[in-house]
């Protein structure tokens, strides 16, 4: 399948799926808003207001998700909170695909004693509890963003890699991979050059699933108090810090909990419209 079917098959899906229409806009929506809000708001999510503490949402003063326990603006934090857990979770993909790509095509195209001895040190990566290595970095190094994107990334990348590694196989069997043996292409640019751009269908569509993952692990450090830390702040951060304050302002955990759920949501969604685009069994249609 070249780029041209590509990219008319996902405009079909396109114009054919609510779901995928639907997701993706709030998805925008959501990331635009991100972009720009925290610029335009007459509020700063670091100024505090401790005679503006606890306000109700309201459209008194711009208050439009009502103010933390210091006086902070909510609306602010909570699109400055969605800026960061969406940057990085994508960044952490990322790295997962760089990392599952170049590990997966390779085994899967050598094949044979590397091939197994590279999937056998992927199964023995998959018995380590990353989540608790994941915890221990973060504890022993100083917590930044880099090494939060190092961190998600390195749980990520071994599902990349079985699944690349799986087309790969099916992939080195084609006539194309045979005709740049014969005229003596070598086997990193079969590879990188030839059979990497046909995994992209599977590729986009595996990275718009995980990306909901990366969120989560996300949220989940920084409830801990592991993740991102002041003065920046992420959905996972305002959720904890909501949580602390749920009987006196609900609020503070309630808006940030539907944003951090209203975008994984749409995340599952796009990923399952996408994954209609590029199943192969629509080929025979």
């Amino acid at each position: 399948m070249n780029a041209g079917m590509l990219v008319s098959r996902f405009t079909t899906e396109m114009r054919r799926s609510r779901s995928v229409r639907f997701s993706g806009g709030i998805l925008l929506v959501i990331a635009v808003a991100a972009a720009i809000g925290p610029w335009i708001s007459p509020h700063s999510y670091l100024t505090t207001d401790f005679d503006g503490r606890f306000i109700e949402p309201t459209l008194n003063g711009l208050r439009l998700f009502g103010t933390d326990d210091l006086g902070r603006d909510l609306f602010v934090r909570a699109l400055t909170g969605v800026r960061v857990t969406l940057l990085v979770a994508i960044v952490a993909s990322l790295v997962s695909l760089i990392i599952g790509i170049a590990y997966g095509a390779v085994a899967g195209y050598v094949g044979g004693r590397i091939d197994a001895v590279m999937m056998r040190a992927v199964d023995a990566l998959y018995a380590l509890p990353f989540i608790f290595l994941v915890i221990l970095l973060m504890v022993v190094f100083e917590r930044n963003f880099l090494l939060i994107f190092i961190a998600i990334g390195a749980i990520n990348w071994l599902d990349m890699a079985r699944i690349v590694r799986g087309q790969t196989i099916s992939l080195k069997q084609r006539e194309f991979v045979d005709a740049a043996k014969l005229i003596g292409v070598p086997p990193w640019r079969i590879i990188f050059r030839h059979i990497t751009p046909n995994l992209m269908g599977v590729v986009v569509v595996y990275v718009t699933l995980t990306i909901p993952q990366a969120i989560l692990v996300e949220s989940f450090l920084s409830f801990l108090g592991l993740g991102v830390q002041e003065p920046q702040t992420s959905l996972g951060a305002l959720v904890n810090g909501g949580v602390s304050q749920m009987e006196r302002a609900r609020w503070l955990l309630l808006i940030p909990a539907v944003l951090l759920a209203i975008i994984l949501l749409c995340f599952n969604f796009l990923g399952d419209g996408l994954r209609d685009v590029f199943d192969p069994r629509q080929e025979s249609r």
